[in-house]
């Protein structure tokens, strides 16, 4: 082990002479692993790892006027989709001397609030936030926090600082097209617990079928209730009963197109020879499923890393033009709604 000072802990100082470089770019790499190539890196990481040193975090704060904290505010902590977002912000952190701080606003507008007065008040590096349908209170704390944000999940015309994410209103679009491509013409919707992005495809669906003159609002079936999969079953149960000439059905989510499915199992109803469905994620289970399902699949991975990276390349003191990045959709066609 090398040779430390004082107390015997290792300091940034310590480290960078037993990689034999300079302490900047030692904290240039611990801050943004990026910014250092892969050899010098691993060089770094070794020494951080033979000195165990560990970088103290009050000190940092009083140089900085920040604490090494990004906190990250999410609707839902039991809703699988942020788990592949929250894992790619804890893993490109790991090499930084960053701390993810989570919060939960359980899609209530005070409570996002609230814990935004909270982490706020903790001096935070950095936020990550969902979506861009945030109150004008919360709008305004973060403006005036001086600090990077990015809203992910979506974009949109006029982010707060910068957004991860995709447009919704495509994704519904995209949906619809797909159903009349393959045939079908009576198309439903159905969702639990409308969220802004779900209204937004939504939106889009009915502006598209108002514009062909085939919308009818009994073929939207909705409901206050948590997602899941019996409530899919319920909503479809529901759908036939109101409309039952309808041919295809989008659903809000997997859960919701999943239990779609069990209930046309459970009527007699064939998939997709006389419904069809579409769900939107693309989680594992819509290939497992039998018929397997048309889902929209969304890059919840890539967007936690690229808001990381924005967050790192800000606090690195690198300025950027692109303030949104559009990570897109894909449409997973499969049996559930292959009818050509």
């Amino acid at each position: 082990m090398g040779k430390r000072r004082g107390s015997g802990r290792a300091t940034i100082t310590d480290v960078a002479e037993h990689a034999g470089v300079g302490a900047i770019t030692v904290s240039r790499m611990m801050r943004d692993p990026s910014k250092v190539s892969e050899k010098l890196r691993s060089r770094i990481e070794k020494s951080i790892r033979e000195l165990q040193y560990i970088p103290d975090p009050k000190a940092r704060a009083l140089a900085s006027g920040r604490a090494d904290v990004i906190g990250v505010l999410i609707p839902s902590l039991s809703n699988i989709i942020f788990a592949d977002t929250l894992r790619a912000i804890h893993d490109s952190t790991q090499n930084t001397p960053y701390q993810v701080l989570i919060g939960n606003t359980r899609y209530d507008a005070e409570e996002e609030n609230h814990l935004l007065s909270l982490f706020l008040a903790q001096n935070p590096a950095a936020l990550i936030v969902v979506g861009i349908d945030q109150s004008d209170n919360s709008i305004k704390l973060l403006q005036e926090a001086n600090i990077p944000v990015v809203q992910i999940y979506e974009i949109g015309q006029n982010p707060i600082d910068m957004s991860v994410g995709l447009s919704h209103i495509a994704a519904g679009e995209a949906m619809v097209e797909h159903l009349l491509d393959q045939g079908f013409s009576k198309i439903g919707y159905l969702a639990a617990r409308l969220d802004p992005r779900m209204e937004r495809r939504l939106e889009a669906y009915r502006k598209k079928l108002k514009s062909l003159e085939s919308f009818d609002p009994k073929r939207v079936i909705l409901t206050n209730k948590a997602s899941s999969v019996n409530i899919g079953r319920e909503l479809m149960r529901q759908l036939i009963g109101c409309a039952p000439d309808t041919d295809a059905v989008i659903c809000a989510n997997d859960d919701i197109a999943l239990g779609a499915l069990f209930e046309c199992q459970a009527q007699g109803i064939s998939v997709p020879e006389q419904m069809g469905i579409i769900g939107f994620n693309d989680l594992e289970m819509m290939q497992a499923a039998y018929p397997s399902l048309t889902s929209i699949r969304t890059d919840r991975y890539k967007i936690g890393t690229l808001a990381v990276d924005k967050i790192l390349q800000r606090l690195n003191g690198d300025e950027t033009d692109q303030k949104q990045i559009d990570t897109g959709f894909e449409l997973i066609q499969r049996d559930s709604t292959s009818r050509r």
